[in-house]
């Protein structure tokens, strides 16, 4: 067995992950590198939802029985954990939304409605990365078409980085918000946060972080990053599905109006009007994903627990020998960053003229599970001339042995293709 400095004890890390015992086509064993998409979830966190539709299921907030104060406390003291698991000065700063794409949306539609100094309208700009998921370009789209403002986007060199060069052309006076994702979900490329929000803070823009590929894999700080908006989910970090996260900072929270209306958002309401309850509450608008914000709750905990210093390690080293072993592959190009520094651990290629999905299958076939497609970035494909890429993603139960298997893999799929 390969042994790298900075591993994990994942043989015991995997028995909190049922799922990864599973034996699939005839008996294959279970091969999972689809971490970027969603993550496996931990006994830990399994047994918290379980225990809470089994003991304490009720709505939060608005009951005075013994399961609505058990649900809320449940509910709010996830909040405590995210907050203290990303630094937030205050847990009145943490929102719990569906998804980050939701959370991406909530900001969108918050800057469109907003009144100045906030307002992005005709006289103003907006700027994104070619490296964008379809979550962090599509709302910035819609606030564009919808309030007139000039949408710009920083391009990407041939090596899979942002290309700053230009960063004063496109960080203008005009610019209004600044949004970025600090991990690519595709390219696997860790982006330059500090000098981005340097430029936005000198012109006054705000910033927006779609951290979703960064939240599970690093210690994360928002007050160290000096973003104005965080956003990430919770199925890709341990947790379930149906539950992201978009931290905000408090003065932005008390000035900005909220996205939907309905129960908890509100202080009064009377048929002329209604005035809004204080965030984080003014941003949650009726029954909130209590369960799946308890299952987030628990897998931070989990997390907390290995210690994120240590998944960074592990993952950095699992990282750096897959992409040495995958350049070992004829015809294989890996499309981004071919260095582990500066980059998360997700890895996307091609593999001469094969395409992705046949690529994918022929894996699936062996057990081995990995992504295929534009990866929700198409632009990215788009820029580099390809139809699609086959992504591998590792996390803090990968083995090298899984790589291992992967490049195996391939040259299965090498020999079928001829």
């Amino acid at each position: 067995m390969t042994q790298l400095p900075g591993l994990l004890d994942t043989e015991a890390i995997r028995k909190d992950f049922p799922i990864l015992d599973r034996l699939v086509h005839d008996g294959k064993k279970l091969v999972y590198l689809d971490n970027a998409a969603t993550s496996q979830t931990p006994r830990q966190v399994l047994d918290v939802l379980s225990e809470y539709y089994e003991v304490h299921n009720a709505n939060v907030h608005r009951g005075v029985h013994v399961l609505a104060e058990e649900a809320t406390a449940l509910y709010e003291g996830a909040r405590d954990k995210v907050a203290a698991f990303i630094n937030a000065p205050s847990r009145d700063e943490v929102i719990f939304t569906k998804n980050a794409s939701e959370s991406l949306n909530l900001v969108a539609n918050m800057l469109g409605w907003a009144d100045e100094p906030y307002r992005v309208d005709s006289d103003t700009e907006i700027v994104i990365t070619e490296m964008e998921h379809h979550s962090n370009i599509v709302p910035w789209q819609l606030l564009s078409q919808r309030t007139g403002a000039k949408l710009k986007w920083f391009g990407l060199t041939d090596d899979g980085r942002l290309d700053l060069s230009n960063i004063e052309e496109i960080i203008t006076e005009k610019t209004k918000v600044v949004s970025f994702v600090l991990v690519s979900n595709i390219l696997g490329t860790v982006n330059p946060v500090e000098a981005i929000v340097r430029r936005a803070q000198q012109v006054g823009a705000l910033v927006v972080i779609d951290a979703s590929q960064a939240a599970p894999h690093m210690t994360m700080d928002v007050q160290a990053l000096q973003a104005d908006f965080v956003a990430f989910t919770g199925h890709k970090m341990c947790g379930p599905t149906g539950i992201g996260v978009l931290w905000g900072r408090q003065e932005l929270l008390e000035d900005l109006p909220p996205f939907l209306g309905g129960g908890e958002m509100i202080e009064t309401v009377s048929m002329h009007s209604s005035t809004y309850a204080p965030a984080p509450h003014k941003f949650e608008a009726g029954t909130p994903p209590i369960a799946q914000a308890v299952g987030l709750g628990a897998a931070v905990d989990y997390l907390t627990s290995i210690g994120m210093d240590n998944i960074a390690r592990h993952e950095h080293a699992v990282t750096e020998y897959a992409v040495r072993r995958l350049l070992e592959v004829p015809e294989l190009r890996i499309i981004g960053p071919t260095t582990a520094e500066d980059r998360g651990a997700a890895i996307s290629f091609t593999l001469g003229d094969i395409h992705p999905h046949d690529v994918g299958q022929v894996l699936d076939e062996q057990g081995i599970a990995v992504r295929v497609g534009h990866h929700c970035a198409r632009p990215v494909c788009l820029r580099y001339g390809i139809p699609a890429t086959t992504r591998a993603s590792f996390y803090l139960y990968s083995t090298p042995a899984e790589v291992d298997a992967l490049v195996e893999g391939l040259e299965h799929v090498r020999n079928f293709f001829g």
